[in-house]
């Protein structure tokens, strides 16, 4: 299989292997009208097996938000044919209308217009981590 090289764009790699089309998802970005390349279950030398995105396109995204299912992912900005910038997302303090709330008493599934809002708490549990809570009712998020 051979992927070509993009002339400008971004390039997202070391996502965890199957979390890409999850990870297009939180980033609000559409397959259906957006040209862009999925490299799924490649090889890795750190992660074993991982996944690529390649966004041919001009588009303004929050790359925060990727961090929520990628949090190792590298995300390079490509113009003209050559990687101009390389970063890591961080995990955002606060995300809007990237979560949807569970709580089916909560007011955001009751009250249309309402934004989604969830702020990060650090967990003291090493094996919860990081958990988003919805600003309105306090249920945790599931990403």
């Amino acid at each position: 299989m051979q992927v070509t090289s993009i002339t400008d764009g971004i390039i997202i790699d070391h996502v965890p292997a199957g979390h890409a089309l999850k990870a297009l998802k939180l980033l609000g970005i559409d397959p259906r009208h957006t040209r862009l390349a999925l490299i799924m279950n490649t090889d890795s030398h750190t992660l074993g097996t991982k996944d690529i995105v390649k966004i041919e396109s001009e588009i303004e995204i929050d790359l925060n938000v990727l961090a929520l299912v990628a949090p190792g992912a590298t995300v390079n900005i490509v113009r003209n044919g050559s990687i101009v910038s390389k970063t890591t997302p961080q995990l955002p303090e606060h995300v809007t209308n990237v979560i949807t709330c569970v709580n089916p008493r909560c007011v955001t599934t009751v009250e249309r217009g309402l934004k989604q809002q969830f702020h990060m708490v650090r967990s003291h549990d090493d094996e919860r981590g990081v958990q988003y809570r919805c600003d309105y009712c306090d249920e945790e998020a599931q990403l």
